[in-house]
């Protein structure tokens, strides 16, 4: 169910909506099919997985603790993963899946614009992943203790949105409304400032800072490191003037 299709007004990053999602996805592995068995019964699993998660970290996470924490049965935990490798590859699944929806759908109105553009990634990364805090949590503190192929699908996962802002870079480049000499390298140097948001969201509490003003500081902070400027030695428009003559012996 692809995040579009929601009916209007849904929180399309509720727990309910997303582990519906996943549910959508695993059907050939979840064992309970109805939908208003299973999803209630995810969101408890999910939930409970991010919450034990964030106090004792997921490796040390045991299904005992995440049967009692979720009020399933050990036997009740099964009919939904076979293991703890497949739970996780459902989380980072929905966290990738859903990063990957909302940051490639821009609105009309910004996609010839790469300033609007840039802003619009900006504001909806960080709205998101406030939305989804737990979750985005989870898949980066996480990240260097996951089994081989989860930690690559991070990796990708954190590729994928540097790519979606070097994309609108080049197209700004292009544009004329951007100087910049290392798109990749500028990209990745954004993608922290994302991150951040989550990351250390108790610092920003503490601070008083609003998700608003996060917004608007890193917009303005990104504004003045990538906008176009005429470049040291280059004249500016209109003030060229005319080389003299060459004298000749």
């Amino acid at each position: 169910m692809s995040l579009a299709r929601q009916r209007p007004g849904t929180n399309v990053f509720a727990m309910d909506v997303l582990c519906a999602r996943i549910l959508e996805r695993h059907r050939d592995s979840i064992r309970v099919q109805k939908s208003h068995l299973a999803v209630p019964n995810l969101t408890r699993i999910i939930g409970a997985t991010l919450t034990l998660s964030n106090k004792h970290g997921f490796h040390a996470t045991t299904l005992r603790q995440l049967a009692e924490a979720s009020g399933l049965s050990m036997g009740g935990l099964y009919t939904y993963f076979d293991s703890k490798p497949t739970l996780l590859a459902m989380i980072l699944g929905e966290v990738a899946e859903t990063a990957a929806e909302v940051l490639t759908a821009p609105p009309a109105s910004v996609k010839q614009d790469a300033r609007k553009h840039l802003h619009w990634i900006i504001a909806t990364h960080v709205r998101m992943s406030e939305a989804m805090q737990p979750w985005f949590v989870f898949s980066f503190m996480e990240a260097k203790s996951f089994p081989p192929a989860e930690r690559q699908r991070a990796i990708e996962m954190e590729v994928m949105t540097e790519k979606i802002i070097a994309d609108v870079l080049k197209q700004g480049v292009a544009s004329g409304v951007f100087t910049i000499d290392q798109v990749t390298l500028t990209a990745s140097l954004i993608k922290p400032l994302l991150q951040d948001w989550y990351v250390k969201r108790a610092k920003y509490r503490r601070r008083g800072t609003s998700i608003e003003a996060y917004i608007n500081a890193v917009g303005a902070f990104v504004d003045a490191a990538v906008a176009a400027r005429t470049r040291p030695g280059r004249a500016a428009t209109g003030s060229r003037t005319k080389s003299r003559p060459t004298a000749h012996p």
